[in-house]
């Protein structure tokens, strides 16, 4: 693989705009390169190579050096005379920056290479600034993580010895020297603590103890604290003893006085406090069950900032990386050595010399491995730095066959109704009026599956960070493969299920259907349930359990804090209005119907009917409360106008519903008014808002300025199929008869239209999000922290 693609796939998609960019400073070269060729145009006939090469020539040897060669220090006189350019720091607005000179601009070609180095400049400076201001960030967080730790320890020892340290000096004194013997031998037994075993000890004590965090904010800032700490931090160091072996101070608890539990987990019950305006409290309870909460927020915390960490190192590895391969490529075109200057600036300059995110990284792997892993490095580590997930073979070869299965299944359906001309007995409308809706819903929801795992494949391809916006965990995230392979199961069971009830007639003896193959849709059902709902780990749980939490969060929806994963789902159940129609015909069918004899009333049952209002209304209507809920919190008025979209939808499918069930004539003029203003609504939010599109100003006229997909024919295509997709609803209006269909038939296809358009309406509306990030650098995920400092809070008032 080349650099250049090579870089491309290793940066941080949400900084892609921080990097230096690559392929233009080599478009550049190749002008550099084609005016060289046209003034100097290479030999026609060009001369190899004339000597003989033979494997009977003396050896040379590995370590033989040329005796002629005299090493030149880089500021000889002679050296200076062909040195191309010069490079010099120099102030911008308050901030350092680099300006390189080209000393030849009167060479042929020079204006070339002239803008060449101008623009190299302006790439480094822009990544030079960008790596400066998040290092920054990155230290300001340490020092938030420092005196979290600090509370952290104190709340341990008031939870394991309520009566204090004083009762118990020589289980201290004991402990003391365990703890830094065991962390003399950790650090000796890694490769980075064994180089700075002296200096990640200390730190690493300091922490351990809980003493007062200044002495590691100096570690951490090079000296930008107070100047006491960093003199007592240099005595201990010519002090410390050749054993290592600290004097233990213990932790003060005096910090508990100033500190309180953030109450970050949104429940039902703390939302209607704050609503009712009830005061919470926010008491520390020096309880284990409080400590075990504690802990987990502030793991996940050190998690999430050594992945920023870890980030941060590779963009100024990758950076540097191209900085010397673009000088490489320079120096080959124009046979000069001007990136033996410029990479010497880029060493010096902060991006190459800075080392507070090793150290930082270090101080994390051992703070992380003695507080949150038992001192078991292995352990801490694989927590620290996740492996990539490993596509298996075996996903891949039981998808390949459950896929085969399927379409193997479809055909021998197709032929034995088409042998046994079973669409011309007289069975057929009842089955299609009974069985039918039963094994509708499985088809939808693999329907909606296969959709999302081409959502997946293609957000892969384009580098949208789907992982990321949905906030899945690291490692847990389904590939498109694990989808089809859930989706492609569905189908081959219920396939199967609709083989074996494949029946029409009635047994003329008992005039009745077999109970067995009565029951097979319900007992797929059942046994789709109880693997979603499965505790233990396996079928993907971490899937299962996340889809269930968005599920519950979405129905509950005021009550809780309205993420992107929660009313994302919602969105998607608006698009299987008709599978929990099904459901309700589920319940109604083996509750309340004769299915032994396929006979039931739920049609014409007015408790059924009102039900079909309700389970039509409720997605919409919990979208439209999430809409309410962010209202009420960000007071964006936007969230309004969203909300009243879908209160316009609630309003057409109610009059649609009414109308399909009474078939009376004024409710087919207003379900169509109504169902009209909410398809121009909604076709119009999709495509602003959702999407991003229809930018009369933008660089892509009528879309958006930033496209993942290279081919504008997409986004215009997908918008003229969003817009007729989004006008299905019309066959329930205008009563379109087909007479070689079903109603029940239509009703499918309708349905299945609307997820196609929901499948395509999802990869836009995540591209748009990501883009988003991306303009704003958002590349990390914000971890509430368990402790708030009250003297914070009166520095804000």
């Amino acid at each position: 693989m080349k650099f250049g693609k090579e870089f491309s796939v290793q940066m941080v998609q949400e900084w892609q705009e921080a990097y230096m960019d690559y392929d233009f400073l080599k478009t550049l070269l190749k002008e550099v390169q084609s005016f060289q060729l046209k003034t100097k145009p290479p030999a026609a006939n060009p001369v190899g190579l004339k000597r003989t090469l033979t494997l009977y020539r003396a050896f040379s040897g590995l370590t033989q050096r040329n005796s002629d060669y005299t090493p030149r220090s880089p500021s000889s006189p002679d050296d200076i005379e062909k040195q191309p350019i010069l490079v010099n720091p120099v102030s911008v607005d308050g901030s350092q920056s680099y300006q390189t000179t080209f000393l030849m601009p009167t060479v042929g070609g020079g204006e070339y290479e002239l803008l060449f180095f101008r623009r190299l400049d302006d790439e480094f400076n822009k990544v030079d600034r960008f790596y400066r201001s998040k290092v920054e960030e990155v230290l300001k967080e340490a020092e938030m993580l420092n005196t979290q730790m600090d509370a952290l320890i104190a709340f341990r020892i008031k939870v394991e010895n309520p009566t204090g340290w004083s009762d118990r000096t020589a289980d201290i004194t004991r402990l003391a020297s365990d703890v830094a013997a065991s962390t003399a031998t950790l650090a000796a037994s890694t490769p980075s603590g064994a180089r700075a075993s002296r200096r990640g000890l200390q730190v690493m004590d300091v922490i351990d103890e809980g003493s007062i965090t200044r002495e590691q904010s100096d570690e951490s800032n090079h000296g930008k604290v107070e100047k006491e700490s960093d003199n007592t931090i240099q005595e201990e160091e010519v002090q410390r003893p050749k054993s290592m072996i600290r004097t233990f101070r213990p932790a003060s608890l005096e910090i508990l006085n100033n500190v309180k539990i953030n109450n970050t987990l949104a429940t039902p019950r703390s939302t209607i406090k704050n609503f009712l305006k009830v005061p919470q409290q926010t008491e520390l309870k020096f309880t284990r069950e409080n400590l075990r909460k504690v802990e987990e927020r502030l793991k996940g915390a050190f998690v999430e900032f050594y992945q920023k960490l870890r980030l941060l190192k590779s963009y100024s590895f990758l950076n540097t990386l191209a900085l010397s391969k673009i000088m490489k490529k320079y120096d080959k075109i124009t046979t000069r050595n001007a990136s033996k200057y410029y990479m010497k600036m880029v060493d010096n300059s902060y991006l190459g010399s800075s080392e507070e995110v090793t150290k930082l990284m270090e101080r994390v792997e051992a703070t992380f491995i003695k507080h949150f892993s038992n001192s078991n490095r292995s352990k801490g580590m694989r927590v620290l730095r996740p492996k990539a997930k490993k596509e298996r073979h075996t996903t891949t070869f039981y998808m390949g066959f459950l896929s085969g299965c399927t379409v193997a299944l479809l055909i021998a359906l197709v032929l034995i109704i088409h042998v046994r001309k079973i669409m011309n007995e007289a069975g057929r409308i009842l089955y299609m009026e009974t069985m039918f809706p039963l094994y509708s819903l499985f088809g939808l929801i693999v329907l909606h599956m296969l959709m999302y795992a081409a959502n997946i494949y293609f957000w892969r391809r384009y580098r949208v960070n789907y992982s990321f916006i949905f906030g899945f965990k690291q490692g847990t995230e389904l590939g498109y493969r694990q989808v089809l392979l859930y989706s492609f199961g569905i189908a081959v069971l219920a396939l199967c299920s609709v083989l074996l009830n494949l029946d029409m007639e009635m047994d003329p003896k008992t005039n009745d259907y077999r109970a067995f193959t009565e029951l097979l849709p319900l007992n797929v059902l059942i046994f789709l349930l109880i693997v979603l709902l499965l505790p233990f780990n396996m079928f993907y749980r971490s899937a299962r359990f996340f889809l269930l939490t968005c599920i519950f969060h979405s129905i509950a929806a005021p009550l809780y804090k309205v993420t992107l994963p929660d009313f994302f789902l919602a969105d998607q159940l608006t698009s299987q209005v008709q599978s929990l129609r099904s459901l309700e015909f589920y319940i109604c069918y083996y509750g309340w119907g004769d299915y032994k004899h396929r006979q039931n009333t739920c049609r014409s049952n007015t408790v059924f009917r009102t039900f079909s209002f309700i389970i039509a209304v409720i997605p919409y209507w919990s979208r439209l409360l999430q809409c309410l809920r962010r209202l009420f919190e960000e007071k964006d008025p936007m969230q309004g106008y969203n909300g009243l979209k879908y209160f316009l939808t609630i309003v057409a499918v109610c009059l649609r519903t009414a109308y399909s069930l009474n078939q009376v004539v004024s409710w087919r003029a207003i379900a169509w008014f109504f169902s009209a203003i909410a398809a121009i609504f909604g076709t119009y939010w999709d495509l602003v808002f959702d999407w991003g599109l229809l930018q009369r100003h933008s660089k892509n006229r009528w879309l958006r300025d930033k496209l993942l997909v290279p081919y504008k024919s997409v986004y215009f295509g997908a918008m003229v199929m969003n817009v007729l997709l989004r006008f299905a609803w019309l066959q329930t209006v205008l009563d379109f008869r087909f007479s070689s269909l079903h109603k029940e038939t239509t009703i499918a296809i309708v349905a299945s239209l609307e997820i196609i358009r929901r499948g395509m309406w999802n990869f836009f509306r995540l591209e748009n999000e990501h883009l988003n990030n991306v303009g704003k650098y958002r590349a990390f995920k914000s971890v509430p922290l368990p402790f708030n400092y009250i003297e914070d809070d009166d520095n804000d008032d």
